[in-house]
């Protein structure tokens, strides 16, 4: 891939950014860190968009995102893109819905 990519979150809603980066996400090896404002959780829905080019054809292009806390790995995802065109350049969104109040995190616990 291109170093011509980038990723963002946003409310879903509103479309406020909260965290957008653009490294070179196209060595599998290498983990990526976000470390994103907890006034987030205040939103119903974050949209996740993800920019990306590719110069080769890819047969099975996948995403892997962790969300870890003080350590441990609270929810992980796996997205499979599929086909990626040669010459390419291509734009993914995804949109993560809050759970019920009763379920989340309260913000205050992130210090």
């Amino acid at each position: 891939m291109k170093h011509s990519n980038w990723i963002c979150l946003r409310d879903a809603d509103g479309g406020k950014i909260f965290w957008q980066g653009s490294e070179d996400l196209s060595f599998p090896d290498i983990e990526h860190e976000a470390r994103v404002p907890k006034n987030i959780l205040k939103c119903r829905a974050v949209s996740r968009e993800f920019n990306f080019s590719s110069k080769e054809q890819i047969e099975k292009f996948r995403l892997e995102q962790k969300v870890l806390f003080k350590g441990r790995c609270l929810e992980e995802w796996y997205f499979e893109f599929g086909f990626v065109m040669p010459e390419s350049t291509n734009t993914w969104q995804s949109i993560m819905e809050a759970a019920p109040e009763s379920q989340m995190m309260p913000a205050s616990v992130l210090k």
